[in-house]
């Protein structure tokens, strides 16, 4: 097949790849809108440092997101997407960075001050309902980024899969808390945390890609069509 006849399909399977990474986004967006206006409000019934500190995390993301919706923005000009890739790269990675100061000074802070907040149903909810649906959007926005070969949408992909990782540390730490007094589960495992995470926004700054599966531009639809890889014409 030519180049010809190969690049349309091409172009489809990116619209709907970039079609498919807004919803997404928006997506992640409005239940991290949520989930941060929730945890807050829950934290300070609470009097919960990680639970307020979930719901700051939850708008940092938020950014993440942003940057990621004005890059699947740019993608329609080809001229503009590279440079679009590495600044929206190093955007998201600065948010990484953020993220992990954040947990890191909220649970040095807590465990410092002996924060022991009451036990909070609601936050156990909202970290399980979190626990539930944020690997289901970060699996599904790295397929699209490998279909798009985007290091950044695979980086903000990357950061949905945190939050994963963050809510599970939540929950635990509220469950313990609410089950044997164990205050400072939590803060320490936030501690733990908060290097893998300024990794990523590090990575991120340097311009690496987050998405290890994301293939040559233009591969994954033509793999995905069962054609050739156009081929540029002998002059």
């Amino acid at each position: 097949m030519t180049s010809i006849e190969t690049q349309p399909a091409l172009d489809a399977d990116r619209r709907s790849a970039v079609t498919r990474g807004r919803w997404l986004t928006w997506a992640t967006i409005a239940y991290n809108c949520l989930e941060g206006l929730l945890s807050i409000g829950s934290g300070l019934l609470a009097g919960s440092v990680s639970l307020i500190g979930f719901g700051v995390d939850s708008f940092i993301e938020v950014s993440a997101s942003l940057t990621a919706v004005w890059r699947l923005h740019v993608d329609r000009d080809a001229g503009r997407r590279e440079q679009a890739e590495r600044l929206a790269q190093r955007l998201i990675g600065l948010s990484f960075l953020a993220l992990a100061g954040y947990v890191a000074v909220e649970a040095t802070r807590s465990l410092v001050t002996r924060a022991e907040p009451d036990a909070s149903p609601i936050g156990i909810g909202i970290a399980g309902a979190s626990l539930l649906v944020m690997p289901l959007l970060a699996r599904a926005k790295r397929r699209v980024a490998a279909r798009l070969s985007s290091g950044a949408l695979g980086a903000e992909a990357r950061q949905t899969e945190i939050c994963m990782y963050l809510s599970a540390i939540l929950l635990g730490g509220l469950v313990l808390n609410a089950a044997f007094a164990w205050w400072w589960a939590d803060p320490v495992a936030g501690i733990a945390m908060a290097p893998f995470i300024a990794w990523e926004g590090i990575e991120g700054l340097r311009g690496r890609h987050a998405c290890g599966d994301c293939a040559p531009v233009g591969l994954a639809a033509a793999q995905q069509h069962g054609n050739d890889v156009p081929r540029a014409s002998p002059t």
